[in-house]
């Protein structure tokens, strides 16, 4: 063995020691946890109403964020932002305009996203009813998911824009199964619809005239809801849900059709109903989704509008102060 090889012995030993030693800090070192959370859908699952989270779910948004969510079912969108303010859940959906009527019953809840810069409720009438503005529905039968949903305060909120009343239509309440289909057998003129209810109504041999309630009434779509103390303690949380969630729904905005095969993996009880998710997806796409400068982004002044109606109606118990309501520090 000659003088170079005895000086670089030492340098080679020395250099498979720190790769060893790199090696067990990988295999030592402790892999971080996946941060569990538990969110609040307010309906099933199921719905393509909630394509963004499932999408988010199923292409490991969630997972890559670090996040393990857990995702259970409450009893409508204000049932789920008095889960949430209590804490019963970090987070949950609910439409925008939530904690305009919750947070008057002490409720601690905010928006933190909003999924789209239009209205979810739709007004959809028969064509051949010529109803072309909701003026043309007095007199006239409309049916609506239930008295306490949402929906149905937009459309009043609707109505009023036009000087009609509730009690200027006959409403027929017939749940989220019935409330197209009397549209579609002609027991209805028009419904208080979201763009899951119009391609059944389609299928059905009906065409139709949608008009969106946020050309005559300022609503809003669909939201995340989050508690002010989760708010609070665990920003990181929320930024990583809000952040993954707005990836879904700007999946569905950029390709109706290949979201709805993602949407369809996800919750396999679609399948061979690809078409029908499609046609969905591009009514959200086109009718709510769009007009926000960032995505999720809240409307302080569509907010605001809300809220009066909601206090002249009697929806709402009191005035919330608009700081308490939303809040935009999640929107990137």
């Amino acid at each position: 063995m000659d003088s170079r090889t005895t000086t670089r012995l030492p340098r080679r030993l020395l250099s498979l020691g720190a790769a060893a030693l790199a090696c067990a800090a990988l295999v030592t070192a402790p892999v971080q946890a996946a941060e569990k959370i538990t969110y609040l859908f307010p309906a099933p699952p199921f719905l393509p109403a909630f394509g963004p989270i499932q999408i988010a779910k199923q292409k490991g948004y969630y997972k890559a964020a670090g996040l393990d969510v857990s995702f259970q079912r409450g009893k409508g969108g204000i049932d789920v932002a008095k889960q949430v303010g209590v804490g019963n859940a970090d987070l949950g959906g609910i439409l925008a305009d939530g904690p305009i009527i919750v947070r008057p019953n002490g409720v601690p809840i905010k928006t933190i996203a909003v999924f789209g810069g239009k209205g979810f409720m739709q007004i959809v009438a028969r064509a051949d009813a010529n109803i072309n503005s909701p003026k043309d529905l007095k007199g006239k039968s409309v049916s609506v998911m239930s008295l306490q949903d949402t929906t149905y305060y937009v459309f009043q909120g609707a109505l009023a824009s036009v000087g009609l009343s509730k009690d200027d239509v006959t409403v027929k309440p017939a749940g989220p199964a019935g409330v197209w289909k009397l549209v579609a057998s002609g027991d209805t003129v028009a419904c208080a619809c979201v763009p899951d209810w119009i391609p059944p109504i389609q299928a059905a041999g009906v065409k139709v005239k949608i008009m969106p309630a946020d050309e005559y009434f300022p609503s809003m779509a669909q939201a995340i809801g989050a508690s002010d103390k989760t708010i609070k303690e665990r920003p990181e949380m929320v930024q990583k849900f809000v952040t993954a969630s707005l990836k879904g729904m700007k999946d569905i905005m950029d390709d109706p059709k290949a979201a709805a095969k993602d949407f369809v993996a996800a919750v396999p009880m679609w399948k061979g109903k690809e078409k029908y998710i499609e046609a969905v997806f591009g009514y959200y796409a086109k009718l709510v989704y769009p007009g926000q400068a960032k995505l999720g982004e809240i409307d302080a002044e569509r907010m605001k509008k809300v809220q009066a109606f909601y206090l002249k109606s009697g929806i709402a118990r009191k005035a919330t102060p608009l700081a308490e309501l939303y809040t935009n520090q999640f929107i990137k």
